[in-house]
């Protein structure tokens, strides 16, 4: 039964970041606009939540602020990069762009225990930068979907490196104390660049912000969370993998964004990368914590 409980509310997660990418093409606003926005709302909704649980606040140790500052700054760079890639380019572009971050981090990850990257992730990256490769119709800058390729990996690689520092020095605290400080850095690091331009965003705007912050950004964390507790964080992260599926199927309905043939091989190739990079991991390393 609560096996059962887990698989549902880890779908349910990965749905629900599925049609947060959507939100790229909804809101009519650019990046760097919607993520401290939508920000506030999240936070907003999990202090309430962790004020009803009585769940701690504080961190345990000053010298944490700092970590939690740079978790912050990760997550928030994260976060622009990946919309502002789907909205250059295509959501199925972005997605899969992003889902490179499971070899980054098999790649990465090592490095931060004074280990070398074994062979199998060698081939792993290789094979992530053939299908980029095969995504690109052409190496150019001024082409849109070579911008958004670039955008995503560059998302991706931020979004490993929070996993990373996270999962190693940051797991004490739950998730959702975890969340709120990096979601508040991104708030008093964005909003003022932000906040000139608040006064142009529409009422409609803002009732998208508050859906998107709340139902596609607080909620899945805290389902995918909630999972976790009743499977294993490797399971989680395959199903997290049906996020690129979802998401282009999605996008190819409400937008008739319906990717290339090169971007479904291309793309095929980085999940397939993704999902061997998730599921064999080295049993001397401590398994990644991923979202979310």
């Amino acid at each position: 039964m609560f096996q059962q409980q887990g698989l549902w509310a880890v779908h349910s997660a990965v749905l629900l970041f599925a049609v947060t990418a959507q939100f790229s093409k909804f809101i009519e606003l650019p990046a760097l606009d919607i993520t401290p926005l939508r920000s506030i709302f999240a936070a907003l909704v999990l202090m309430v939540f962790m004020f009803i649980k009585r769940q701690k606040l504080a961190l345990d140790h000053k010298g944490h602020y700092a970590l939690a500052l740079l978790l912050g700054l990760l997550l928030a760079f994260h976060w622009v990069t990946y919309f502002h890639a789907m909205q250059i380019s295509s959501i199925a572009v972005g997605v899969i762009s992003l889902y490179t971050y499971p070899v980054i981090t098999v790649f990465l990850e090592p490095l931060f225990h004074g280990e070398k990257p074994r062979g199998m992730d060698i081939l792993s990256a290789l094979a992530v930068l053939l299908g980029i490769y095969l995504m690109m119709p052409a190496f150019d800058w001024n082409n849109s979907t070579t911008q958004g390729i670039l955008w995503g990996v560059l998302s991706a690689l931020l979004f490993s490196l929070r996993n990373i520092i996270q999962g190693r020095y940051f797991y004490r605290y739950s998730s959702n104390q975890t969340l709120l400080y990096q979601i508040v850095v991104v708030i008093v690091l964005l909003l003022p660049w932000v906040a000139p331009r608040a006064e142009q965003v529409s009422e409609y705007q803002w009732l998208q912000l508050l859906v998107l912050g709340v139902f596609f950004t607080a909620l899945p964390h805290s389902l995918f969370v909630h999972g976790l507790r009743f499977m294993k964080a490797k399971k989680a992260s395959l199903i997290a993998c049906l996020q690129v599926v979802y998401s282009a199927a999605m996008a190819a309905i409400w937008f008739n964004e319906w990717p290339a043939f090169m971007t479904w091989v291309g793309g095929t190739i980085v999940v397939l990368a993704a999902i061997y990079a998730t599921y064999y991991r080295p049993r001397q390393l401590p398994p990644k914590i991923d979202e979310s």
